[in-house]
């Protein structure tokens, strides 16, 4: 990865220096906006939303110092711009933030896939430097409502360069993630959408099959529901994620999904045909196989 000629390029790695544009306030870009005020990482943010109330909550937060409702206005005297709208939302816009991104301009984004959008930002232009990025964190809720300035407190933070992506557009993404909290990871995007399939995508599927397997039980006994305490709270808990959110996900990183289901699928199959045997050794073995990774892997 080959330096920029311009100037603008040794500004790239200060990010004390910079103005940042959060483009959508939802949980992610308003948890972001509001880490960079709080911990003073960046000298300007800008907010870009749809609606003009979204904005004035966030400033009534003080988590931007200043708002627009166009993405052309939000943009034009940043130096590091960051999408954080849902993945298809990312890819319209960075045509839409081509020619309206100033010269010397960093552009970021915050989206759980990465291989669509890292091929949309090789269509921006020469003068602007791309940079994919994804925070391995979240809530199932959604908005600006949910958001929250520690979300990224020792997250793993991806970073996804480009064969164009200059050095110092690298190191502004790890200043970037340093700055509020995180762990900076660089993966190529490929690599990226393969093992997040495994880790948060399948665990969303899975979530959402679990709900809808207790919706077959409940015709046949309705009052199953109120039998639903801790451990359907939480095994269930990402079946509330926001639906926009979800189809973007799948429908983007549809293949390394796939892949990820037909695994599950047979792991299923199996733990049911040892039941099915009444084979006990072999449950035994699937159940405890299961138990201690859990416990190496989350304690």
């Amino acid at each position: 990865m080959s330096e920029p000629p311009f100037a603008g390029a040794a500004r790239q790695a200060n990010l004390g220096d910079a103005c940042v544009a959060v483009v959508g306030l939802g949980l992610m870009g308003g948890s972001l906006a509001g880490a960079l005020k709080m911990r003073r990482a960046c000298r300007r943010v800008v907010g870009v939303a749809r609606r003009r109330s979204t904005l004035d909550e966030a400033q009534r937060r003080g988590w931007i110092d200043a708002g627009a409702t166009n993405l052309a206005a939000g943009v034009a005297d940043a130096d590091l711009v960051i999408l954080a709208t849902p993945p298809r939302v990312i890819i319209a816009q960075l045509d839409e933030l081509g020619p309206a991104a100033p010269a010397g301009c960093v552009v970021m984004d915050l989206g759980s896939v990465k291989s669509a959008i890292v091929q949309a930002m090789e269509r921006l232009p020469a003068g602007v430097y791309p940079l994919g990025g994804h925070p391995m964190c979240g809530k199932e809720q959604a908005g600006l409502e949910a958001a929250d300035p520690l979300l990224f407190e020792g997250r793993r933070f991806v970073l996804t360069p480009l064969e164009r992506t200059p050095a110092s557009t690298l190191a502004l993404g790890r200043a970037l993630a340093l700055a509020i909290g995180a762990q900076p990871l660089v993966l190529d995007a490929e690599t990226h959408d393969r093992m997040v399939a495994w880790v948060s995508h399948l665990p969303h599927l899975a979530a959402l099959a679990l709900v809808r397997a207790v919706m077959v039980g409940a015709r046949r006994d309705p009052q199953v529901w109120s039998l639903a305490a801790s451990g359907f709270r939480d095994t269930s808990r990402l079946a509330a994620s926001d639906l926009t959110m979800l189809l973007d996900i799948f429908i983007a990183n549809r293949e390394p999904v796939l892949a990820t289901l037909q695994t599950f699928q047979s792991e299923l199959t199996r733990l049911g045909a040892a039941l099915e045997r009444e084979d006990e050794p072999a449950l035994r073995q699937l159940l405890d196989e299961a138990i201690t990774q859990r416990r190496e892997v989350c304690g």
